[in-house]
């Protein structure tokens, strides 16, 4: 049976992260509710919860975590033009329906299935949900936003259209130490990173990373600082965007204290800067920077330096920094797609779509294949 849910609290958290097992920590109830409860994924805030759950004798056995919404801010959807368009030819587009994770362009599992289940009938049955929830509710389009690329093809052999685009990962091949990883890069780029890295040590400067137990005991405090850091540095930001309040922040610290990870920097005991990043067994994901002090390469050295260290030292498999950042190619960190899948209830729109994306896709392939082959900096990009 199908049911539409206006909130993620209706589902014991038990029950969904049974199906949310192997997913990223992003798709876990308690950073989902987090963001509904806090008022940050809200109505009030652009984001009107509209979970798709397929129930069979009152097991939750697929779900998908969804949100209607009057416009793209915070989805990182970047349909702007397509919206624009679709007003200057009289088509429906907003309100749409998303599946995805506010606030966070991360890729991951989008459609959640049962262990055991036949994953190809439940997908259907989702999309069935998603596409009968946009018809009755007047839902101008269903866009799927950063599901793995097992997902996407799922999702374009059911007809939707699917977008490619990239980010920047740092991967870990088996790097023993930081020299083993400097190894591949050119002895410029090697003396650019270690005088960077250096930076903080010569401004005084030291900089770690809390988790766990210790961000546990004092979680209010936790939030109270990444809090006060992002929103000083969105304050000054003409672009800036304070989707996460202090509310949110003490949910999730006190609910999943062992994906979190804050990378410190202190001057003189004060703090100046830090990041709140997010961790699985095998992946790292960067989410959110703030600072009260500026300083050369800080950003650098707490956002990325010193975690590509960290993963190295603890056998993380992958670092995936945020979206953007060409300046992370120069930083050991590579090409990887991200996809989106789309499609729209209005013929002449869905039709436009579909064609610009097919051209798009290929223009971005080419573009993957460029950054691949590097700038000359990488040794390896040499060879």
């Amino acid at each position: 049976m199908l049911r539409v849910l206006d909130r993620l609290a209706d589902v014991p958290e038990r029950d969904w992260d049974a199906l949310a097992a192997g997913a990223t920590p992003f798709l876990r109830w308690a950073w989902l509710e987090s963001l509904e409860s806090s008022g940050c994924a809200a109505v009030r805030a652009g984001w009107r919860p509209r979970h798709v759950t397929v129930w069979r004798e009152g097991r939750l056995v697929a779900a998908a975590p969804a949100y209607a919404k009057d416009g793209s801010d915070g989805d990182f959807s970047r349909d702007w033009e397509w919206a624009a368009a679709a007003e200057r030819a009289g088509a429906a587009f907003y309100p749409k329906l998303v599946l995805g994770v506010p606030f966070t362009p991360c890729p991951g599992r989008r459609l959640l299935v049962a262990p055991g289940e036949d994953r190809g009938a439940l997908v259907s049955e989702l999309l069935r949900g998603a596409r009968e929830l946009c018809a009755a509710e007047g839902l101008g389009a269903l866009e799927v936003l950063y599901p793995i690329e097992e997902e996407a093809l799922e999702l374009e052999a059911r007809g939707l259209a699917v977008r490619v685009d990239h980010q920047f990962h740092w991967r870990n091949e088996g790097y023993r130490s930081i020299d083993d990883f400097l190894a591949r890069f050119s002895s410029k780029r090697r003396a650019v990173w270690k005088r960077e890295r250096a930076a903080p040590a010569k401004q005084g400067i030291e900089i770690r990373t809390v988790r766990g137990e210790e961000l546990a005991h004092d979680p209010a405090r936790w939030a109270r600082d990444v809090h006060a850091l992002h929103k000083a540095t969105v304050d000054k930001l003409p672009w800036g965007r304070g989707w996460l309040n202090l509310r949110f922040y003490e949910r999730v610290l006190r609910r999943m204290p062992g994906n979190v990870e804050i990378v410190e920097a202190r001057r003189s005991g004060k703090l100046v800067a830090a990041a709140f990043n997010i961790a699985s067994d095998t992946r790292l994901y960067g989410r959110y920077w703030g600072c009260f002090e500026e300083h050369p390469f800080l950003h650098f050295n707490v956002c990325l330096y010193h975690s590509v260290e960290e993963c190295i030292s603890r056998g993380i498999q992958a670092f995936e920094g945020g979206a953007g950042g060409e300046h992370k190619l120069l930083r050991g960190f590579e090409p990887a797609e991200t996809f989106s899948a789309f499609e729209f209830r209005d013929a002449r729109l869905d039709t436009a779509v579909r064609r610009h994306v097919a051209l798009e896709r290929r223009h971005r392939k080419e573009a993957l294949e460029r950054f691949r082959a590097g700038s000359g900096l990488l040794k390896s990009a040499a060879r």
